[in-house]
């Protein structure tokens, strides 16, 4: 039976949370609560569906949260009726795209996805290195400066030359950049060369869980194949070493970055895990 999520299936679903934590190859996309209460207040805006056997239990769980230009698709997780859970969460998603993010092993879910007609779209794959290991390669090369903030305009100009999959970034107002950079979990460290930026790695530090994530690193293409993108990823390094309950730096790259897939083996980081993002858009097509 497929039903509407109720307060008293939160212990049923954390165990699922569980259970999927407890394997790499089981991941997908997943609420971030790890508590009932949280995990009733994270469902209280959004769509949630739970797949039961015929004795009530809860064996599957799906979620519609806003995303971009539509929906992602937390879960499903579990060993339910995965099939009929999906076409349910389809038919609430009112026609929005939906993105759903599954682990490369996880086959499956992926089966899932793909007979309800999602696609895939790519696979990112992470990889993770100690911080000591890094940082100790810190340097700025000559000629070239280093800031912690880079004006708006700066920034969006940057990453509009070296991004093209993060669109959804430059429409951020000048004061929604500045926010962003003024939170306490984000740094920023950008390498100028003349006083004109060229290159920047932005960051995202969770010091409770001893985790630092290297969410961006850009470098102008005009300015690529000189080193910099190590320099950059050194420089990062270091900022993250100024947290000694941090020692492992993550950072990731889909399948068409082969420069970031080549720097970072050259950098002797380790890949972690791969995760493949699908999408199904109904609106695709319509005139």
């Amino acid at each position: 039976m497929i039903r509407p999520m109720q307060a008293t299936d939160a212990p049923d679903i954390l165990a699922l949370l569980n259970w999927m934590d407890d394997a790499p190859e089981r991941e997908v996309f997943a609420p971030d609560a790890r508590e009932a209460a949280e995990l009733r207040g994270e469902c209280e805006d959004r769509v949630c569906l739970v797949a039961e056997d015929v004795e009530g239990t809860v064996q599957a769980y799906c979620g519609l949260a806003p995303f971009r230009d539509g929906l992602a698709l937390e879960g499903p997780l579990g060993t339910g009726d995965l099939h009929s859970l999906l076409a349910r969460a389809v038919e609430r998603s009112e026609g929005l795209p939906i993105y759903a993010f599954s682990a490369r092993d996880n086959l499956a879910v992926r089966e899932a996805l793909e007979a309800a007609g999602f696609t895939p779209m790519h696979t990112t794959d992470f990889y993770t290195a100690p911080v000591s290991n890094l940082a100790r390669h810190a340097r700025v090369p000559a000629e070239y400066t280093t800031v912690e903030r880079l004006p708006p305009e700066q920034y969006r100009a940057l990453y509009r030359a070296s991004e093209d999959g993060w669109a959804g970034r430059l429409e951020w107002t000048d004061s929604e950049v500045e926010a962003h950079f003024d939170r306490d979990d984000v740094r920023l460290v950008a390498l100028l060369r003349n006083g004109r930026p060229v290159g920047f790695a932005e960051l995202e530090l969770d010091v409770e869980a001893a985790r630092a994530d290297l969410t961006y690193l850009a470098v102008h293409p005009a300015e690529r194949g000189q080193g910099l993108g190590r320099v950059l990823l050194a420089l990062a390094a270091a900022e993250v070493a100024a947290y000694p309950e941090i020692r492992k730096l993550r950072t990731r790259a889909h399948d068409h970055a082969h420069a970031a897939r080549a720097l970072y083996a050259h950098a002797n980081l380790t890949h972690c895990r791969s995760v493949v993002t699908y999408l199904r858009d109904d609106t695709e097509g319509e005139a």
